[in-house]
């Protein structure tokens, strides 16, 4: 039998994707054991009723047969006036192409930046699917280590030393996993880098919409940054339309027209129906989009409750997204073991921070994706079992 391509046996570096702790607990919900999930990023309410009515209509409306590749214009139209208005950059529909969500968006992205065999730079700690990614469209994944001591700041220093041969760097901010929203010195530190260096700059902005404190600051605002920055979005966290599969990049005209041409020959579009409906979701501003988002807010405001109350846990200050990233490191357990023991002890299910990097090592990620009163107990028996640990 031919051997499959080396590219797609390597895609996850030849080990670990670092999601057993994940696996296992689905196994043990298979078999009949109770546990608390507090692993991926699904929202624990669905999309709403609203916007899938309006799916629902564009589809029994005929809006089922092939949809112009780059999205219908409306909807570019629609995201180009938000992407505007949150950057101060002149935007047209046409700096916009749709895409079958966020996933797919950053590998276009990158495909269309990246050389074989160059270097590709992302922040560590990362969401899961970033090496494989840049793997996938030739690049060398390279990762730049963002500390704990730092508060998961990435700094332009540990940036540039890595930029030699690359020819992109991947940020995300609000960060999966750790819940760190960059700061404009953080961000202005990285664009000195970019443009030092030529680099194109990469911004996965999924979760613009989940901001705590502080404030979010696009890149593309920077000054000298939008020539070379891709900005990628999607509908998935701010609209919890997670599987309808509808996102975005917005950049230069001249790149949005090739990735047009790579979507001709790849994914040829997203459904007419799903365009319609993020459209009207969009168009539902932003009283909609801070309903989808409060609940996340709240279950911070109830993780720092809980954690005031011992002293062997420590929060790493989450200022956005649905997730928060904790430093288990008084236990003297990895994460990994940490995570492990967790379900095995308490039947709850967490995420190590090793499965995002080296830099989160000692850490576990929880996302704050069930009901409040819930979550609240399943914190508390965390952080009694971290504390058993010490005694």
């Amino acid at each position: 039998m031919p051997e499959i391509s080396s590219t797609l046996r390597n895609l996850t570096g030849g080990g670990s994707d670092g999601w057993e702790v994940f696996a296992r607990a689905r196994q043990m919900i298979a078999s009949g054991t109770p546990v608390t999930e507090l692993t991926i990023g699904e929202h624990d309410i669905r999309t709403d009723p609203s916007i899938l009515a309006a799916m629902d209509a564009s589809a029994r409306g005929g809006h089922t047969g092939y949809a112009m590749v780059p999205g219908i214009e409306a909807l570019r139209r629609k995201v180009a006036e938000r992407i505007e208005a949150a950057t101060g950059v002149p935007t047209q529909f046409d700096n916009v192409l749709i895409t079958p969500g966020g996933q797919a968006a950053l590998f276009a992205a990158h495909l269309a930046v990246c050389r074989q065999g160059s270097k590709a730079l992302f922040i560590d700690p990362y969401y899961a699917t970033y090496p494989g990614t840049l793997r996938g469209v030739g690049g060398v994944a390279t990762p730049v280590q963002a500390h704990p001591e730092h508060g998961f700041q990435p700094r332009a220093a540990d940036i540039d030393a890595q930029a030699d041969g690359a020819a992109s760097l991947l940020i995300n901010s609000p960060n999966n996993p750790t819940g760190v929203v960059y700061t404009r010195k953080t961000l202005e530190g990285i664009a000195d880098v970019c443009k030092k260096r030529d680099l194109w700059l990469i911004s996965d902005e999924v979760y613009e919409t989940q901001i705590w404190e502080g404030e979010h600051i696009s890149p593309r605002a920077l000054e000298g940054m939008d020539e070379r920055t891709l900005v990628v979005g999607s509908m998935s966290k701010s609209h919890a339309m997670t599987g309808s599969r509808c996102g975005w990049i917005v950049g230069p005209k001249d790149v949005i027209a090739h990735l047009t041409n790579l979507a001709t020959h790849t994914t040829y579009g997203v459904a007419g129906f799903v365009q319609d409906a993020a459209l009207f979701a969009l168009n539902e501003g932003a009283e909609l989009e801070a309903r989808i988002a409060a609940p996340f807010e709240r279950r911070r405001a109830i993780t720092l409750e809980k954690l005031k109350a011992q002293n062997t846990v420590r929060m790493i200050p989450a200022d956005g997204a649905m997730y928060v990233m904790l430093d288990i490191r008084a236990t003297g357990l990895s994460g990994e073991e940490f995570a492990n023991r967790l379900l095995d002890e308490r039947h709850i299910a967490v995420m190590p921070g090793e499965s995002f990097g080296r830099a989160a090592a000692g850490h576990i990620r929880v996302a704050m994706t069930i009901e409040d009163t819930a979550y609240g107990a399943a914190l508390e028996t965390l952080c009694g079992f971290a504390a058993s640990l010490c005694d």
